[in-house]
C-alpha cells in the first residue's frame, strides 16, 4: 500500500437502519480484510459499529425517521476510529445499568455499551452523550 492508499475515510447518515446499517457493514467488512483486520478484531469492530448506531436511532433520536445519524469513520492499517452522531437530547453513560450485576440480568438496557467498551480500545462519550466516539488499535 502506498501513502495515499494509509487512511481510508467512510461517513454516512442514517434516516432509519435498513438497508444502510447492512450495507455499511459490507462495506467496513471489505475495508477491514483490505487493512489486515483479522476475524476476531472485525468481529469486534462491526459489533460496536452495530450497537452504536442502532442506539442512537431508536434511544437518542428516538426512532423518529425525520432525525438524523451521523457515522464518520477512519481506516488505516494500524487503527480505527469512528464517530456517531444522533440528533437526541444525549444521555449520561454513567447512569446506565450495569448488565452484568445480578439485579439488572433481566433488563435489556446497557449492553451495547458494555460490548462497546469491552471490544474497542477507546469509548468517550462527548457532553451532552449524543456524541461518541471510538477507536480501535490493531494488536501487532
Amino acid at each position: 500500500m502506498n501513502a495515499a492508499q494509509d487512511n481510508l475515510r467512510i461517513e454516512r447518515k442514517f434516516f432509519g437502519l435498513r438497508p444502510g446499517l447492512e450495507e455499511l457493514q459490507e462495506e467496513f467488512a471489505a475495508a477491514l480484510r483490505r487493512f489486515g483486520y483479522d476475524e476476531a478484531a472485525a468481529f469486534a469492530i462491526r459489533l460496536a459499529i452495530e450497537e452504536a448506531v442502532v442506539n442512537a436511532h431508536r434511544h437518542g433520536n428516538k426512532g423518529d425517521a425525520a432525525k438524523c445519524v451521523h457515522f464518520r469513520s477512519s481506516i488505516s492499517p494500524k487503527q480505527i476510529d469512528i464517530e456517531v452522531i444522533d440528533e437526541g437530547a444525549g444521555f449520561d453513560p454513567g447512569a446506565v445499568p450495569d448488565p452484568t450485576r445480578e439485579e439488572n440480568l433481566d433488563i435489556p438496557s446497557g449492553r451495547g455499551v458494555m460490548l462497546m467498551h469491552a471490544y474497542m480500545t477507546d469509548v468517550e462519550y462527548i457532553a451532552p452523550g449524543n456524541h461518541l466516539r471510538m477507536s480501535y488499535l490493531k494488536r501487532a
